[in-house]
């Protein structure tokens, strides 16, 4: 089956896929916490979550977590089979040699974006309807499920409505990747010469990922979250314009660091998430590659 060509093309895609929806059935419950605290909730990130289950009920820690399985399905299983296919590119190019870190780090921006592209409409979801329980009751969508979120959204904003804040999506996509994907590669490649191979050296690539992934993509996080969530004013007109009129006011209001709130949970948020993404693909690429897939 490893010979087989349509397998070949698809394998980089499937396998990140499912290493994507694995991660987010583990994390779905701190990233709800994360969007609450980025819509304004106070408190402690367990305080939070406490609130939550007291006033909601103990499964809206799980809300979105279809539209959340969507986006793994459609953004991770396109930038993480994109960012295989660049980079074997890129290394032939290379003549089969390690590439540098600006060329990973392209490698990554390019994923990023395409894959984004492609998640848009399931990120735009879950966004959502992990923030409907911060709303008036008058004001809430109430989705059922994504497809009841997609359908929703298609029919009272048109097509055109599943790429609100794509711009801000994109971007924030972009140097999420560049920081995870193209550090974990390069970690990969320290960690071999200073002599760590197994599980230590797959750990310790996954942690370095995570953590500069947080600290590239949580400004265009914020930015994409308050563009996705808004909601027309009295006058019929929007809080933000655009995503670099919310960045301006954001940045009017609060300072630059007001572009980090948050960042502790996004940070737990995040970088397990993509820790587990990159363990799981390693694990399930070895599984592959042991029993001749």
């Amino acid at each position: 089956m490893a010979d087989n060509p349509v397998w070949k093309a698809v394998k980089p895609f499937a396998n990140g896929g499912v290493s994507g929806m694995i991660a987010t059935c583990c994390i779905q419950p701190i990233d709800i916490v994360k969007v609450r605290i980025q819509l304004g909730a106070s408190g402690s990130p367990l305080g939070i979550a406490s609130g939550i289950i007291k006033q909601e009920g103990f499964f809206t820690l799980y809300k979105g977590l279809s539209a959340g399985l969507l986006r793994q399905a459609t953004y991770t299983t396109a930038r993480l089979g994109l960012f295989r296919i660049i980079t074997d590119k890129a290394k032939k190019m290379n003549e089969g040699k390690p590439l540098p870190l600006y060329q990973k780090a392209l490698c990554g921006l390019t994923a990023g974006g395409l894959g984004s592209l492609v998640g848009s409409p399931s990120d735009l979801a879950l966004i959502r309807m992990q923030a409907d329980g911060t709303l008036p009751v008058e004001q809430r969508r109430n989705y059922r499920n994504v497809f009841h979120s997609l359908s929703s959204i298609v029919k009272e904003e048109g097509m055109g409505g599943l790429f609100v804040g794509a711009g801000p999506t994109v971007v924030r996509a972009m140097s999420l990747n560049m920081g995870m994907l193209a550090s974990n590669d390069q970690a990969k490649e320290q960690l071999d010469a200073m002599g760590v191979t197994g599980m230590p050296k797959i750990f310790g690539a996954s942690a370095i990922a995570g953590f500069f992934a947080s600290a590239f993509s949580l400004p265009l996080d914020f930015i994409k979250t308050q563009m996705q969530k808004q909601k027309p004013l009295p006058d019929g007109t929007m809080p933000y314009s655009s995503a670099f009129d919310c960045a301006a006011k954001t940045m009017a209001e609060g300072g630059p660091l007001a572009f980090y709130k948050g960042f502790p949970t996004y940070y737990i948020r995040i970088a397990p998430h993509s820790m587990l993404t990159l363990i799981f693909l390693n694990y399930i690429t070895e599984f592959q590659r042991d029993n001749g897939f």
